[in-house]
This record gives structure tokens, C-alpha cells and sequence, in this order.
């Protein structure tokens, strides 16, 4: 007699989006999880991944940063557990806290790479908005290393976490800079910077 065994439930966009506009009402905060999914889209196209499963864990990488923001990533862990995700996404949702909310360190490709991502989003798009452009469409890589020499430009950005996420993937932090205008070019209206 054989057993046949459920298929492992996989998460698709739809269920990231309704978890994301159920815990994020604030409008940036929605920009930034979208931002941080076309990235993590591209560079899985790029490392030939699996895009759907990186673009939902970018989608719901800060889930309860806006409710619980002292428990960021501990709520997330909680939410995505009642809702049944697998724990190799949890893991890696929960991995981009690292050293700051978070002791699970990035291991995967997947998770340095949301790792590397997640601030650099922020920079880069505070990078286009100071453009007459206000566009992420015509954005260079010379422009925003430029703004990342000035500390006191987009100063809430951590730049030592994505210095430390490129040396994780073993890239420069322009080519880091590269592909992440290249993800969030492709949703650049989405989030607001199409210009």
C-alpha cells in the first residue's frame, strides 16, 4: 500500500500580497517591500534561482516592521508559521535581521542576498528622488556611490550592512548598486519612480 504524501504547500505572490497589505498599511513601507521584491526577482533571474520563491520572501521580508517594530522578524517568524509557510522561507525572511534583530545568519544565496538588498533599496531610492528626474530610470551607478561617500545623504541607511552583504556574495557594492537599480527599474512605477 502506498501513501501518498500532500505536496509541501509553496507560497505564491497572491498569499505574500494579502499578508503584506494585512500587516502594512503605510504607503513607503508597501513601496519598499515591492522595491526589495523586483530585486530580489532580478537577482534570482540572474544566479538562475527561482524567482517566484525569492520575489515572496522579499514581498514579505518586514511583514511586522509597521505593528510590532521591537519584535521585527520575531512577529514575522510567528505570522508566517500560522499561515503555513515552509521554514526555508521563514528562515530566510527572518535571516535579514542578522546582527541586528536577528541572530539567524544569512547562509544561502537567497538570504545574503535579501541581506545585501534590503538597505541598499532605500539608497537607491533616495538616490532618484533628489534627481530633476525623480526617476530610477535614468539612475547610475556613479551617482548613487557618489551620494554613498555622504553620510548625511539618506543617513538611516546602514551602509555596513550592505558592505558586509556584498562581501557575503563576493561582489563589489557598485555591481551590488547595479543590480539593485536594474530589480527596481522593473517596478519602478510600482514604487513610485518612474519619474
Amino acid at each position: 500500500m502506498s501513501t501518498y504524501l500532500m505536496p509541501a504547500y509553496i507560497p505564491s505572490r497572491d498569499d505574500a500580497l494579502s499578508l503584506l497589505l494585512a500587516y502594512t498599511k503605510t504607503e513607503n513601507l508597501q513601496k519598499h517591500a515591492y522595491a526589495v521584491e523586483a530585486v530580489m526577482r532580478y537577482m534570482a533571474r540572474k544566479a538562475g534561482e527561482d524567482e517566484e520563491k525569492w520575489g515572496v520572501i522579499g514581498l514579505v521580508h518586514d511583514l511586522d516592521y509597521e505593528q510590532y517594530p521591537e519584535q521585527h522578524c520575531t512577529k514575522t517568524r510567528e505570522i508566517l508559521e500560522q499561515n503555513g509557510w515552509p521554514e526555508d522561507y521563514i528562515r530566510a525572511v527572518v535571516s535579514h535581521g542578522w546582527g541586528i534583530c536577528s541572530d539567524v545568519e544569512p547562509m544561502s544565496r537567497l538570504e545574503k542576498t535579501l541581506y545585501a538588498i534590503d538597505e541598499l533599496t532605500g539608497l537607491v531610492a533616495a538616490s532618484a528622488l533628489v534627481r530633476p528626474s525623480k526617476s530610477v530610470m535614468d539612475l547610475t551607478v556613479k551617482s548613487v556611490m557618489k551620494k554613498w561617500k555622504s553620510p548625511a545623504f539618506a543617513a538611516g541607511v546602514d551602509r555596513s550592512i550592505i558592505t558586509r552583504g556584498a562581501e557575503m556574495l563576493g561582489v563589489e557594492v557598485s555591481e551590488l548598486v547595479e543590480d539593485t537599480i536594474m530589480g527596481m527599474r522593473e517596478a519602478a512605477e510600482e514604487i513610485g519612480l518612474k519619474g
